[in-house]
């Protein structure tokens, strides 16, 4: 890792939340973190026109989604990730049809489609993204270990001083390698020289590009790696090789690096009345949302986790 893990967290704060799954993706990540609050405008309670307009409208209404068309297992243009299947449950019960503005999920994902008005909701952001007004969380996932299932060990905290001999792999946000929670526990730590940054973004010419970090576990190019957990969960389950997933511990490393986050939907601030049907088909789906999760392997920590291991 380069010296850039020492710089302030503020520098990439827009960057890291997209790497979550929004997102991706991690997508994924680092959305509340260590950095002063972004000044955002206050929630306008007030109705709008287009408000009224999506109320008494119930026949050929669109939901506009903004979602990345390689970006598994949030989404894809083949409608295959959780957030694509998500998008479909949320429409049919507002009587409503999908139509996706498509867009890579790289710095000004944002700006460029749901503040540029091309769709209304973003299927999974941290709940704390305070550029745009939340739902209530459908799920919280933690960053986790990932090794091969017969590896000899089993790591669960940065603190592990097996950590200072094995070949390590980690998630990188961003063209310029800012770094995740993970990094920075690490670089913390002095954990520098055996340690192999993945980008999350990834060559967006291959498909499902933050793959590559779960896949180098799976081929012994690094003996572990630290993934956030929607990620690991479906990568691994398609590796050849088994492999085992151990959620990171502690849950927030003390002064305030969470490796735990709680997932949304967000739509433009001032869209109350968006959110608030949102959030009213999050409650009545709330089992069926739970089982989409579990069928993709998402590790949780605000429900019975799935098993640990692919």
């Amino acid at each position: 890792m380069s010296s850039r893990s020492e710089r302030p967290l503020g520098a990439w704060r827009e960057r890291a939340a997209l790497a979550l799954p929004l997102v991706a993706l991690l997508a994924i990540v680092a959305h509340r973190w260590h950095a002063p609050e972004l000044q955002a405008a206050p929630v306008q309670s007030t109705l709008t026109a287009r408000d009224i307009a999506r109320a008494t409208a119930p026949h050929g209404r669109l939901l506009r989604v903004c979602a990345d068309p390689n970006n598994m297992p949030f989404s894809n243009a083949a409608g295959e990730g959780i957030e694509n299947h998500l998008a479909e449950l949320v429409a049919r019960d507002m009587g409503a049809t999908v139509r996706y503005e498509w867009w890579a999920q790289r710095r000004g994902f944002i700006r460029s489609t749901i503040k540029a008005d091309l769709c209304d909701v973003v299927m999974g952001v941290p709940t704390s993204f305070d550029m745009l007004l939340t739902t209530r969380p459908y799920y919280r996932s933690t960053y986790v270990f990932v090794t091969k299932r017969s590896a000899p060990f089993r790591i669960s905290s940065f603190d592990d001083p097996r950590l200072r001999r094995l070949r390590m792999g980690v998630q990188l946000i961003g063209d310029d390698y800012a770094n995740a929670p993970p990094a920075h526990a690490l670089s913390r730590r002095g954990i520098i020289g055996n340690v192999r940054g993945f980008t999350v973004y990834g060559d967006y010419a291959q498909s499902d590009p933050p793959a590559r970090i779960v896949d180098a576990v799976a081929k012994g190019d690094v003996d572990v790696a630290v993934v956030w957990g929607p990620l690991a969960g479906y990568f691994a389950r398609h590796e050849k090789a088994p492999l085992a997933l151990v959620p990171v511990t502690p849950q927030i490393e003390l002064p305030y690096l969470p490796f735990v986050f709680d997932i949304s939907m967000g739509v433009r601030r001032g869209d109350v009345f968006l959110r608030d049907e949102l959030d009213a088909i999050l409650a009545r789906r709330r089992a069926t949302i739970d089982s989409l999760l579990q069928s993709y392997g998402v590790p949780r920590v605000d429900r019975p986790a799935v098993p640990n291991v692919s």
